[in-house]
């Protein structure tokens, strides 16, 4: 080495392990003549290098500019040690130190390159289901420890043939060091199950899978073990296959998902834009909401009934490539698990859960360490907008603004549970586990923070958790025997949304939801809080009006729609047969009647999303819902048909009480209920509803003083509100914020409680 060489240690953290990295800087430092080593941290990945100065300045430019595809890189840094003139660069065996690991890696769609592999008939893992490479395939899914090495995932053990140890240990191979490396010699197996679980035989290594083709061309329902989970496919053709599988389901409307052969057969059945393309074809290749063409029939109705989207996928797994390409018709592909309860994950789960639903099961040896269902997205504004955060997003890391003084835990919601961990300037989100009234929910979410806290190397100093007495959630928080935050709900909400975009200071957040337990005790759901370091404020929120039948009201829209014309009315309400008599019986009537009278089970609220129910019931949408969020999806996709003007409907503000500004909506539903008896088009009134909500936010916003304006609550999921509210404050000038990368809905509750935790803990 010339006079001239130095020698540098470089530190890289974000998504470096996992996606090719270390090769990567391999064949760079070779590519340069330079000498030294690289190996995966507890932190990410550490370098040292050697060789000439300038080499050395390109070689740590290119690393940004030339990394892996997946790769993240969050912080590179480099120092001088001094040289000790060794030749040569080699990948050191990874050193398994303590910290917290910026990103952990992700499951991968099957790459281009793989795909083309699949389906060549001179390939040695021609039609192989578990092809994979540096790109692509299984991570999070099989990942038992860090550092990320086989040893540390479930493909410890299959031992490497000898040409597979031979593609990992060259570094001009595109397999160099792909942890799941396999072939069909040496890697996991497919087998065919019937509805016992007994295994079939199989004369050769493709029998399994053509007695699954087989099975789903007659109609059969069939559980698939896939990435993270079983998988239930169907004909998504077959309207009696369908039906079939929502009675064993016991879901009766809530919309499947759907896995198209290929983008044409999307682009017949839905519109598709360019970003959602992108989406639907990317790594993390989540199902993505699409609106369905009127007419095309690639589906049959039982689908998803009354909807004008679509949740579609495509084929992410070698196994689904080789599935849909064999069928080339789409495919029902719904989370393999009871409606409610936690997706299964093993052979044991898979007989105990799924006996009863499918007729047979595509299984495989490869065994699941981590559970993660799929991910959904929509776009809006030419930008995704996060529903369900899991696989290829998950675990999701953000960076903080600033350290924090103690590792921190969150338990989440009732529904839609998350948990979240921050340590450090990290903050890590779960993936979606699900509703945890259902007993093996909560045994996932148990499950999930031990794994967690495991994989980075957290305990945990303090917990956050709802204000809710009664969640789940809260109880788990309280059993941990830790330093509890109780964090409000809509709070919550709004610094989750704060987080992924790192704001500080003050700001005005719009949450609507449907419930949110409030710190006066009555359920909340339509607020306006000025937020700031120090807490919240709230600012203005919704009339309050009763629930008459308490949680029963959430499962019935009509009981919101009663509720809401009770508040306009009084027991006037009930001589209005047009808005209330023909949806009830006399005696039911009667019984809410004195419900009401009493405050008998009547809980007040300020709730935004029980105002979706009860136009939706008023406009005769929907009276009982099978679904959470039914009534509001069929109100939103009837205003998205409007074809005319909006009219924003009156509204008043009330001055200041108590708790802030009142937003009055009974001008609104006054007209809500003229226009439903004077038969106006259900579209119209339902747009006019949007629009008015919009015109609320905006006329709020202009009283508080603030100018940042943050978006949040599950009623931000409906992309016509959102679209239109942002709109609205945008052009008052405001600065709008809304949830991206976060689900709007209790799928972002874990990280805003941990977030307000920091701001209680670190004030102390």
């Amino acid at each position: 080495m010339p006079a001239s060489g130095k020698r540098y240690h470089i530190e890289v953290t974000g998504l470096v392990q996992g996606v090719g990295f270390r090769p990567f800087v391999h064949r760079l430092a070779a590519r340069m003549g330079l000498s030294g080593w690289v190996r995966n941290s507890g932190n990410g990945v550490e370098i040292e290098v050697e060789g000439e100065a300038a080499q050395l300045a390109r070689f740590i430019r290119a690393l940004p500019q030339h990394k892996p595809p997946h790769a993240v890189i969050a912080s590179l840094q480099p120092r001088l040690i001094p040289c000790d003139f060794t030749e040569g660069f080699v990948i050191r065996p990874s050193l398994a130190s303590p910290g917290i690991h910026r990103h952990l890696p992700l499951d991968l769609a099957t790459c281009d390159a793989c795909r083309r592999e699949l389906f060549d008939p001179g390939n040695r893992r021609y039609r192989y289901p578990f092809i994979n490479c540096t790109d692509c395939g299984p991570r999070y899914s099989i990942l038992t420890g860090l550092p990320y090495d086989r040893a540390n995932t479930t493909m410890a053990r299959f031992a490497l043939c000898d040409q597979c140890a031979q593609e990992y240990h060259d570094p001009e191979n595109r397999r160099f060091h792909a942890e799941p490396n396999a072939c069909p010699y040496c890697g996991p197996v497919l087998q065919y199950c019937d509805q016992d679980g007994v295994i079939a035989a199989a004369a050769t290594k493709d029998d399994a899978l053509q007695q699954a083709i087989n099975a789903l061309r007659d109609g059969r329902i069939i559980a698939v073990k896939g990435l993270g989970g079983f998988h239930l496919l169907v004909d998504a053709r077959d309207e009696e296959a369908v039906l079939r599988l929502r009675a064993r389901k016991h879901r009766r409307r809530k919309p499947f998902a759907i896995m198209f052969p290929d983008l044409a057969q999307v682009a017949a059945a839905c519109e598709i834009s360019a970003g959602e393309t992108n989406l639907l074809t990317s790594p993390q290749a989540p199902i993505v909401l699409l609106q369905r063409r009127k007419e095309n029939q690639a589906v049959c109705a039982a689908v998803a009934p009354n909807q004008s989207t679509l949740g579609v996928m495509l084929p992410y797994t070698p196994l689904h490539h080789l599935l849909l390409d064999a069928l080339a018709f789409p495919l029902v592909a719904t989370s393999g698990n009871l409606s409610d309860e936690p997706l299964c994950k093993d052979e044991a789960e898979m007989v105990a859960m799924l006996s009863g639903i499918a007729d047979a099961y595509l299984t495989h040896n490869r065994p699941i360490a981590n559970r993660i269902d799929d991910s959904v997205l929509f776009v809006s504004n030419s930008k995704p907008v996060m529903l369900r955060t899991a696989r290829g997003y998950a675990p999701l890391h953000i960076e903080l603004n600033d350290v924090i003084s103690r590792p921190l835990i969150a338990t989440g919601g009732q529904l839609k549970n998350t948990v979240a961990l921050a340590a450090g300037r990290s903050l890590l989100i779960s993936p979606h586990i699900g509703d945890l009234s259902a007993v093996a929910a909560v045994r996932a979410q148990h499950e999930m923070a031990e794994t967690l806290c495991s994989l980075y190397a957290i305990q945990p100093e303090a917990v956050a958790c709802d204000l809710h007495p009664d969640y789940q959630s809260t109880r788990t928080a309280e059993k941990l025997a830790l330093p509890l935050v109780k964090v409000q709900h809509h709070e919550a909400h709004a610094r989750s949304c704060m987080a992924e975009h790192g704001l500080r200071g003050k700001a005005l957040a719009i949450i609507w939801d449907g419930t949110g337990y409030g710190t006066d005790n009555t359920i909340w759901g339509g607020e306006f809080l000025k937020i700031d370091s120090r807490g919240f404020q709230r600012a203005a929120h919704f009339l309050p009006f009763p629930l008459p039948g308490g949680e029963q009201t959430i499962r019935e829209p009509r009981r919101a729609a009663l509720g809401v014309c009770y508040t306009i009315d009084g027991d006037g309400c009930f001589a209005d047969s047009h808005v209330i008599a023909g949806n009830f019986s006399t005696v039911e009537l009667e019984i809410l009647r004195q419900m009401l009278a009493s405050r008998t089970n009547c809980p007040i609220t300020s709730s935004v999303g029980r105002l979706f129910d009860a136009v939706a019931s008023l406009t005769g949408l929907c009276q009982v819902s099978d679904f959470e969020g039914e009534a509001a999806m069929a109100l939103q996709h009837a205003a998205a048909a409007a074809t005319v003007d909006n009219t924003v409907y009156p509204f008043a503000i009330s001055p200041l009480d108590k708790s802030g500004l009142v937003v009055d909506w009974r001008p609104m539903l006054r007209q809500v209920i003229d226009a439903v008896a004077n038969n106006e088009p259900t579209d119209r009134i339902a747009a006019s509803f949007h629009a008015t909500l919009a015109q609320m936010a905006v006329a709020v916003a202009r009283r508080t003083g603030e100018k940042v304006v943050i978006l949040g609550g599950g009623c931000f999921q409906n992309r016509l509100l959102l679209e239109q509210t942002s709109k609205a404050l945008q052009m008052a000038e405001f600065e709008v914020y809304s949830p991206q990368r976060l689900p709007a809905n209790d799928g972002g509750l874990a990280a805003g409680q941990i977030m307000a935790a920091i701001q209680t803990i670190q004030g102390e």
